[in-house]
């Protein structure tokens, strides 16, 4: 068992842990999680022993093994294979002293314990696991020299992961991951046979893979049964009944102030009012919870085009003349979010870069509305962004002649506040970088945006509020992320890139799913194949199921709006000071006759739309 009992821990001044304390059980799978800046990571380096506490304690079992990922494995000569093999440092050194060994009884040791660590069958668990974090076969046998930082940094987690240490801490393991990658480790790390803590983000991971949360805030600890949806619950409940008793304890304070405030200077209520002052000075105050730390993202809205805004006829796309992608026939309208799925290596990326104007066709066309502004973001452009400049800078350089405070309005819509202004980017978190990244990547309000991986470095909160945005973004959206959620929230059309080819996939997420944790790609059965090239009969009922699905979700906005409307302006007719102005008070009558006629026959349409879905899905 892991305990932390009654740590303290400052950093420069500020308290990260006071009297903070937790037990976890062998075996137990636990999420950490907490805001930004909470001690995530240095509670690792607490247990790790790599810092020193300031009092209480941290114990383990004697000769427990602690493994992590602390940096990506080394550029060498050394096969891929070789270097996880190498993870395990007891088998490495077993297996060079055995061919060195001349004792008899050392000799029966070494293979004695060999066979106990199950060495022989080390090559098959670690191919096993590479093949999960997605490397092919052939990969394996590459130098690790060939592979830039982040596939290094899937080298050193399968290395630790084939190491099989007793307490296995993971620091947002999925970041250099895609989804197919994520959904493996999701499934390796719930069959973990040790006890396992893992700092992510990622609500599917959080949800899947563990059985508790251990919750960092205020510079405690506690833990929670259940993944992170019944630990969000259960502290929002906590949070309610919290803010609740607040509420009652400032009533009571306001009383029993006002008393003595009255009274104090009176004779005959002197012990009263001193009575009442020592009440005050026991209560325990009862702190209001904070608000979530929901930094919310404010997309500016593009103008609207006329369909479509982008389409492909027999497009080819690769690199050095080689395709990657070829007849691609597409089309992207204003009120799509598509996501992209498809294994690693496949073209996601290259497709995103094409529809970005970051790649020339090789051949074919792309039709481009005229007036189409396209905003794009990918994970690498975080680590573009110039380090000694400030996030006030990067947006002075795109808006030279706005005022500073405009600029400041623009940064503090992402969540990039006054004292972030004037930071260095170099000394911003990850979080922070995305934010700064995201804000550059929409500020011309595109009619198209494309994400490639957005989620990387953003907390929990963070993704909820980028959620919330890209659903009330009147843009286009294509969307690369191994976050299911985020894609389930979002998307409401799936495109399958694989062999070379693009498709729409005719299955939701969860089958999407299940097939690749069965060890398939997402494609169809080959006598089913949906053709990436030219249309088939079965593609165009196809998109014709999807077309009529994008038509029911307009027409359940149209009637969500119309429905808001109205409460707005039954709220404001419901306001006595409106009537002094009649002029006004006939506007507004005007405005609730239009609604109140428009919501029956918006309603009508979305009826309508849902029965041609029905009706088209039945015939499929």
């Amino acid at each position: 068992m892991l305990r932390i009992d009654d740590i303290s821990y400052s950093i420069a001044g500020r308290s990260l842990f006071r009297n903070a304390s937790a037990a976890i059980p062998d075996g137990h799978k636990v999420g950490l999680v907490g805001p930004n800046g909470a001690g995530k990571t240095t509670l690792f380096r607490l247990i790790r022993g790599e810092l020193a506490l300031d009092g209480g304690s941290i114990t383990l079992p004697a000769r427990a093994r602690i493994g992590g990922v602390a940096q990506e494995s080394a550029a060498t000569r050394d096969t891929v294979l070789d270097s996880v093999l190498a993870a395990d440092t007891e088998r490495h050194s077993l297996l060079a002293e055995s061919e060195t060994a001349t004792d008899p009884h050392r000799i029966a040791e070494i293979q004695t314990r060999l066979a106990d660590i199950d060495a022989w069958s080390a090559e098959g668990r670690a191919a096993a696991i590479l093949q999960g974090l997605g490397f092919s076969t052939d990969d394996q046998q590459r130098p690790t020299a060939d592979f830039s930082g982040g596939w290094r940094m899937r080298m050193a987690l399968a290395g630790v992961l084939f190491a099989r240490p007793d307490l296995l801490l993971l620091d947002e393991p999925t970041n250099y991951l895609d989804l197919e990658g994520a959904l493996w480790l999701e499934g390796y790390l719930a069959r973990y046979p040790h006890t396992v803590i893992v700092i992510s983000h990622d609500r599917g991971l959080l949800n899947r893979a563990v059985g508790s949360i251990l919750h960092v805030e205020n510079q405690k600890l506690t833990l929670y049964t259940g993944g992170y949806d019944a630990f969000a619950r259960l502290r929002a409940e906590r949070r309610a009944l919290q803010a609740a008793e607040a509420k009652k304890q400032d009533a009571r304070r306001a009383h029993l102030q006002s008393f003595v405030d009255r009274f104090r200077a009176k004779a005959t209520k002197a012990a009263q009012a001193q009575s009442r002052l020592k009440a005050l000075a026991r209560m325990e105050p009862i702190t209001a919870p904070e608000e979530a730390r929901l930094h919310r993202f404010t997309f500016p809205q593009p103008d609207q085009l006329s369909p479509p805004i982008l389409a492909l006829d027999g497009v080819s796309v690769g690199y050095e003349g080689t395709p990657v992608l070829r007849q691609l026939d597409l089309r992207i309208d204003q009120d799509d979010r598509i996501a992209l799925l498809g294994r690693n290596g496949q073209g996601k990326s290259t497709l995103s870069k094409l529809l970005a104007g970051r790649l020339d066709p090789l051949s074919g066309s792309i039709a481009r509305s005229s007036k189409l502004r396209v905003g794009y973001f990918a994970q690498h452009q975080v680590d573009e962004l110039h380090l000694d400049d400030t996030p006030l800078t990067h947006v002075r350089r795109l808006r030279p002649d706005e005022a500073p405070a405009r600029l400041r309005a623009r940064l503090a819509g992402f969540g990039l506040m006054e004292a972030q202004a004037e930071t260095r980017v170099g000394a911003l978190s990850g979080g922070q970088k995305a934010r700064l990244s995201l804000l550059l990547a929409t500020i011309d309000a595109p009619h198209l945006l494309i994400l490639d991986e957005p989620t990387n470095h953003l907390d929990i909160e963070s993704r909820e509020a980028l959620t919330e945005a890209l659903n009330s973004y009147t843009g286009a959206v294509v969307l690369v992320s191994h976050d299911m959620h985020l894609l389930e929230l979002v998307a409401d059309r799936l495109w399958l890139v694989a062999a070379g080819g693009v498709a729409p996939y005719p299955h939701d997420l969860d089958s999407y799913r299940a097939s690749l944790l069965s060890g398939e790609d997402g494609r169809e059965p080959p006598g089913n194949a949906v053709a990436p090239s030219r249309p088939s009969p079965r593609r165009g009922a196809r998109d014709r199921i999807l077309d009529l699905r994008a038509e029911v979700r307009r027409s359940e906005e149209r009637v969500e709006k119309l429905t808001a409307m109205l409460d707005r302006i039954a709220g404001k007719m419901a306001d006595p000071e409106l009537y002094d102005n009649p002029a006004e008070a006939e506007k507004w009558g005007r405005k609730h006759a239009e609604a109140t006629a428009a919501l029956p026959r918006a309603e009508e349409l979305w009826l309508t739309a849902l029965e041609r879905l029905e009706a088209a899905e039945r015939g499929a």
